[in-house]
């Protein structure tokens, strides 16, 4: 998809945005490492270490939130109640005890991802909201299956600790939060040509998270 063809295209930015990057996302959520998590191939330790990866990106995002709030761009987009990191660093202490700050380390392709991150927030808005869409909108969709495999694999109570960073207590009904939101992409205060970049940004999101899981997937292999 070319510049031309989102000026051209009457298809909602929203609707545009999710197809041009579906294979990426689909690529990401399969990937080797994801699957064995989610197929109960590798242990508590491979999720913790996936938690802290997590961290460093969430901490990336969330950290220009409040300077964010008025920007004509990014600003619509800056929801508290999405807002992860809280509750990251409560499934830390869990899964890791109270010196967690001590112990956790970033993979280099997490130190690569948040670091793009905090570059967008810094010099180019749009390209925020493409890192805060493919974030957030993914932990209120495919993040609860894995809230849930990761409750029934090792014992998590339901919700609680170990897998807050899935759940959203401030969001009260997600598929209304979801259309809401996609509603904010198509009004997002941008012209067609900046549009088509947000898309490659959302490309380069899912690329960078995928960098992630195949370091992870190095670290950990499936035991059966």
């Amino acid at each position: 998809m070319n510049a031309r063809a989102v000026t051209a295209d009457a298809t909602p930015f929203s609707v545009l945005i999710r197809t041009a990057s579906h294979d990426q996302h689909t690529e990401a959520e399969n990937s080797g490492f994801m699957s064995d998590l989610l197929g109960d191939r590798l242990g508590v330790e491979a999720y913790a270490r996936y938690t802290e990866q997590l961290w460093y990106v969430y901490r990336a995002l969330e950290a220009s939130a409040e300077a964010l709030a008025d920007d004509p761009v990014a600003g619509p987009f800056i929801r508290p109640e999405l807002f992860r990191v809280a509750e990251i660093e409560r499934d830390l202490a869990h899964l890791r005890g109270s010196d967690w700050r001590e112990t956790v380390s970033a993979l280099p392709a997490t130190l690569e991802y948040a670091a793009r991150v905090e570059e967008c927030a810094r010099t180019w808005t749009a390209g925020y909201v493409a890192h805060h869409y493919t974030r957030y909108l993914g932990d209120l969709s495919g993040g609860q299956i894995i809230r849930g495999t990761a409750e029934k694999t090792w014992g998590f109570a339901r919700k609680g600790d170990g897998v807050r960073f899935y759940v959203f207590e401030g969001v009260a009904n997600p598929a209304e939060f979801k259309r809401d939101y996609r509603a904010l992409l198509d009004a997002i205060a941008v012209d067609d040509r900046e549009k088509q970049r947000v898309i490659e940004e959302c490309n380069r999101a899912f690329v960078l998270n995928g960098a992630v899981f195949r370091e992870l997937g190095e670290e950990f292999r499936p035991t059966a």
